[in-house]
């Protein structure tokens, strides 16, 4: 495996050993290039910044769910360091071509297709595609470089370099709907006039692991314990994220008109059951079970049509759910997904998109439930009205502009769905995590915990926030935590088998914590401080009517965790 270094100002391109980075995968590859080699204090859009592409320890392997791949740079939403990981088929194709990190610099001005294959690296301009929806872009992609082709991609807001700019890969079936989206990284390859990565691994050789016969062992073990657990082998197939909307309403955690309570009163038009039903009964182009990956078992996503069975979008996910429909006060699957199509096609982060329209709505800009109106606004986008710019921009600033304190955000980010005056330690996750937040970066609401109780906490956070770190490492799902049970020895032994490396359990767990430390040592020299690690005030003091709870984690104990931390 190789790093290859592309410098965008002059389309030079250099290759490295991997041996720096040899046991390293993913966000601890991104997250360790990011501290080594870029200036902390850099704008985020600047010459400075770097964009890395890195595939985990386990992608190409063949194993369930062990596909994704991370994306890391200093965000210009949040200011400090970001990873963000995604599934699909982009990953795979990255790693069967050899290359363990791919590490963009420098800025350029027009936008360029970098096409990449075993023959090496060629730029091509990249004006047929400019200002295109991100479907008709990755269809002119595959229809000029084959349908075997993988595809990285910017939408029309990643090339006007706004902060919920995504970045786009293929699912197994080449449609564009696997996001990088948290963290405006979309933004930082629009400013390195990245507009589309093709990958071609054409007549090059399947990966294959070091030690078959370990590797096989190991891989039925971890197989078996997914098609046990009832959450990878019934619950994520049959009702994917989806399945959360139920529980989160219960617990009073589903933000509802702009996170000012924890429950909405038409939950049940929203819930993975009715979604599952809806798909089924319309039949057609719907999925209620999808890959977005080759030979993933959990098959978590879906394909939601319309009335007559045409298509829409896919997936639904449970935070498209919550922060388009029940943080706008819109409880109708069709209006949720009209939303999350177009933010699809404009290739933006659907969470920062409902918290910045939450905030909006919370200032009349837009009526709470106006679908249309939210459809319309975000239309502006296309054509960078001052509108356009504003959503673009982001939650955070949006509140500053209209004057509006309510603004669920923790370092410049949007809250994922769940309120934390509800699921306490997510609470402390979205604080803490050098992420901002976001909830893949120590997930929490499954935890066996009083999630209304702030005791113990601060704990789970923590651990969560290590666990996650893992499957980040590794380019696998999280989704697999539950049937994986910390049982990392096993995960360890797949690992050596694969890659020839010997790895113990303890290895993978002392990787994820070094690597914590790392990003909390980067934003610190970005200027964080403890100050930073906390929720919005009114979050403290303001009731969750739903769960008849504030967040009351002591901060002290919060003080525990992150930017004032030396030792994880």
């Amino acid at each position: 495996m190789k790093i290859v270094k592309i410098d965008m100002g002059n389309l030079s391109v250099n290759e490295e050993a991997e041996s720096k980075y040899k046991r390293l995968g993913g966000r601890a590859i991104t997250s360790k290039i990011i501290h080594d080699e870029v200036m902390a204090t850099c704008h985020p859009l600047g010459a400075e910044n770097k964009l890395i592409f890195a595939t985990g320890l386990l992608t190409g392997s063949g194993a369930s769910s062990a596909d994704r791949y991370s994306v890391g740079a200093k965000s210009p939403l949040t200011g400090g360091i970001k990873e963000s990981n995604a599934g699909g088929i982009s990953g795979l194709m990255l790693g069967k071509l050899g290359i363990k990190a791919l590490v963009f610099s420098n800025v350029r001005e027009d936008f360029k297709i970098i096409h990449i294959s075993k023959s090496g690296v060629k730029f091509v301009d990249a004006t047929p595609i400019l200002g295109k929806d991100l479907s008709v872009a990755s269809n002119w992609l595959r229809d000029t470089y084959g349908k075997h082709v993988a595809v990285w991609l910017i939408g029309v807001a990643g090339e006007q370099k706004m902060n919920l700019a995504a970045i786009a890969g293929q699912d197994k079936d080449g449609d564009p709907t696997r996001f990088n989206g948290r963290g405006g990284l979309g933004a930082v390859a629009g400013s390195k006039g990245i507009k589309a990565i093709v990958l071609d691994a054409s007549d090059v050789k399947k990966n294959r692991p070091s030690n078959k016969e370990s590797f096989r062992k190991a891989l039925k073990q971890y197989h078996s314990w997914l098609m046990e657990t009832p959450g990878t082998a019934k619950i994520l197939p049959e009702l994917g994220t989806a399945s959360l909307v139920e529980t989160t309403n219960t617990l009073g955690a589903l933000p509802t008109r702009n996170f000012s309570t924890g429950a909405i009163e038409g939950y049940k038009n929203i819930t993975g059951e009715t979604l599952r039903e809806t798909i089924i009964e319309r039949g057609g182009e719907g999925s209620t079970t999808h890959a977005c990956m080759p030979g993933c078992i959990i098959r978590c996503s879906n394909v939601y049509a319309d009335k007559s069975g045409k298509r829409i979008t896919g997936p639904i996910e449970y935070e498209n759910i919550g922060l388009l429909g029940s943080n706008l006060d819109i409880t109708n699957l069709d209006e949720i997904a009209e939303l999350n199509h177009l933010c699809n096609e404009l290739g933006i982060d659907t969470i920062e998109t409902g918290g910045a329209l939450g905030v909006l709505m919370a200032q009349n800009v837009i009526s709470f439930g106006d679908a249309k109106g939210a459809v319309s606004a975000l239309k502006e986008i296309k054509n960078g009205t001052p509108l356009g710019r504003i959503i673009g921009s982001g939650a955070e600033v949006i509140g500053k502009l209209y004057g509006e304190p309510h603004v669920p955000t923790v370092k410049g980010q949007t809250m994922p769905a769940y309120d934390p005056r509800a699921v306490k330690g997510l609470g402390v996750t979205f604080a803490t995590s050098p992420m901002g937040a976001d909830h893949t970066a120590g997930q929490t609401v499954r935890a066996q915990i009083n999630h209304h109780s702030p005791e113990g906490q601060v704990e789970v956070s923590k651990k969560a926030q290590t666990v996650n770190t893992i499957w980040d490492n590794l380019g696998m799902c999280m989704f697999s935590s539950g049937a994986v049970q910390n049982r990392w020895d096993i995960l360890a032994e797949l690992i050596s088998a694969y890659t020839g490396e010997v790895y113990s359990g303890e290895d993978i767990v002392n990787t994820a914590n070094e690597t914590l430390k790392v990003e909390h040592a980067f934003n610190r020299r970005a200027g964080f401080t403890k100050a930073h690690d906390k929720l919005p005030d009114y979050f403290y003091v303001e009731e969750n009517k739903a769960s008849k709870t504030v967040f009351d984690v002591p901060q002290y104990e919060v003080d525990t965790i992150g930017v004032n931390r030396n030792d994880l």
